[in-house]
């Protein structure tokens, strides 16, 4: 039976959600990959163990993620209805809806039906009563934002949820919901960006947004699929994430587009005594807007290898200028 590490607070690092009352930890752990059906269910379960005793309390899922979509949530709701039910009050569970779930007009995008509906199903599968974020997962071109916002709203006097966010919405979007959410009343508190060295496009579009509306963002693909660790430092693994043909997300040719950056970047991380993953993540927390970063991790011992990212946050201006001069010679990647 697991018991939760009494020091788990002691070295994490906890920031304020924009202007909110709420806290993340700095780093999340995203369940978007190894806890579907596919992935062993003891695996599943020390990692998310581990993350807890190492002071994370972020857990972030999606209706579809998996494989098979659903089974990320329904595995999750298994680990909470046992070992972790007793620590739910000290848990920030999320979930969101707006990428294709089920087939026909209504198992994706924004609209009202699909979002409450999705909800409802996620709550299901994961044995909840609430979530304490819910996510619009992406904008929606053809839904009035006005019924997305209230879909979301409905969610929170429902007590489905206690805050909304927005995930993979630009500046622009972001600034026309925000507006109705104020309107209505909706905790509306974060964003959910991509964002990492290789993609930095959110800092000119969507983060000046939410520094003026006091938001908060946290970042998915944090280290770009892997890419930004040690792992392609000396060629591809055969059992890499990259060299599968069936990853829609990481390829080779990103890998050899890159790699030489990732070289130089690895020995800025040498010198400030950390691995590149680590010095990724702490670039990522240099933001102030950024609350949390989500991390992956197929092991237990990942989790502990990206913790200690915390343990040097802080960057001189001369590698942030040198680690700006790396980037800027690095060809635009492909996604």
């Amino acid at each position: 039976m697991f018991s939760a590490n009494k020091e788990r607070y002691d070295n994490m690092v906890y920031n304020r959600v924009g202007k909110s009352g709420l806290k993340l930890s700095a780093l999340g752990l995203g369940l978007w990959h190894n806890f579907g059906s596919v992935d062993s269910f003891e695996n599943q379960k020390a990692i998310i163990h581990e993350a807890f005793d190492k002071g994370i309390t972020y857990f972030d899922l999606a209706n579809n993620y998996g494989p098979v979509p659903g089974s990320a949530e329904e595995n999750f709701g298994k680990i909470m209805a046992g070992d972790m039910k007793a620590y739910r009050d000290e848990m920030i569970i999320s979930s969101k809806a707006g990428y294709e779930m089920w087939a026909g007009p209504y198992g994706e995008w924004g609209s009202k039906k699909s979002i409450i509906a999705s909800a409802d199903q996620s709550l299901k599968r994961m044995g909840l009563d609430y979530v304490d974020i819910f996510y619009s997962h992406r904008f929606d071109p053809e839904t009035p934002l006005e019924e997305t916002a209230r879909a979301l709203n409905q969610l929170v006097i429902s007590g489905k949820a206690l805050y909304v966010g927005i995930s993979n919405y630009n500046g622009e979007q972001t600034k026309k919901i925000a507006k109705i959410f104020t309107d209505l009343g909706t905790p509306f508190i974060i964003s959910q960006p991509q964002y990492n060295m290789f993609q930095r496009g959110v800092e000119r579009d969507l983060f000046p947004v939410l520094e003026q509306l006091d938001k908060a963002a946290v970042g998915f693909s944090s280290l770009a699929q892997g890419l930004l660790t040690d792992k392609y430092l000396n060629g591809i693994p055969a059992n890499s994430r990259a060299h599968k043909s069936t990853s829609p997300f990481l390829s080779e040719t990103q890998v050899d587009e890159t790699i030489a950056t990732v070289k130089q970047l690895n020995e800025v991380a040498s010198k400030r005594g950390q691995t590149l993953a680590e010095m990724a993540l702490a670039w990522n927390l240099r933001n102030p807007v950024m609350a949390s970063v989500l991390i992956g991790a197929s092991r237990p011992d990942q989790i502990d290898d990206n913790v200690k990212a915390l343990d040097n946050l802080s960057f001189s201006d001369e590698e942030l200028k040198e680690i700006d001069l790396i980037l800027g010679n690095q060809q635009k990647i492909d996604w």
